[in-house]
């Protein structure tokens, strides 16, 4: 941790940044796997699910800078690099061989779906810490990804 004068104690800090790093890599995570799915999405509705797949991708990106910058904020180190993210993400893996329209809107609202339970865990161990500043970004967060899982969602037939 670096020193800053933050007046949050330093253990909340450090249990803050634990947490809000574990969610950085799940974003970024979810940010990749956006554009996965945009870049090889087909088919009649392929235009709409492209535009959409990349609104969740400029989430996404929102998402892990607005937590990677809290993390620097409060005296953390944010780790974002491939490697990093690849051994701290919760996020399941994306089969690469995922084809079709119905696949990759499965895929993406698995994702999001996964990302979102984070998130709300997120928001509740921030407030047990001690931070509602985290929480609450969390919360915004949050509110985001419950719409963009419906958006995409809504795209399954069921």
């Amino acid at each position: 941790m670096h020193p800053t004068r933050d007046d949050l104690a330093h253990k909340v800090r450090e249990q803050v940044v634990k947490e809000l790093d574990l969610l950085l890599a799940d974003a970024i995570d979810l940010t990749l796997q956006a554009k996965q799915a945009h870049w090889n999405i087909k088919g009649a509705d392929f235009i709409a699910l492209h535009q959409l797949f990349d609104d969740v991708h400029a989430h996404a990106t929102a998402w892990a800078d607005d937590l990677a910058e809290r993390i620097v904020a409060l005296g953390g180190d944010a780790h974002g690099t491939v490697q990093a993210v690849a051994r701290a993400t919760r996020v399941q893996p994306w089969p690469l061989e995922t084809h079709g329209a119905e696949a990759h809107v499965e895929r993406l609202t698995a994702a999001i779906a996964q990302f979102g339970s984070h998130v709300r865990a997120s928001i509740a161990r921030c407030a047990e810490f001690g931070d509602p500043g985290s929480a609450d970004l969390c919360t915004s967060i949050s509110r985001q990804t419950d719409k963009d899982l419906w958006f995409v969602e809504a795209h399954l037939e069921r």
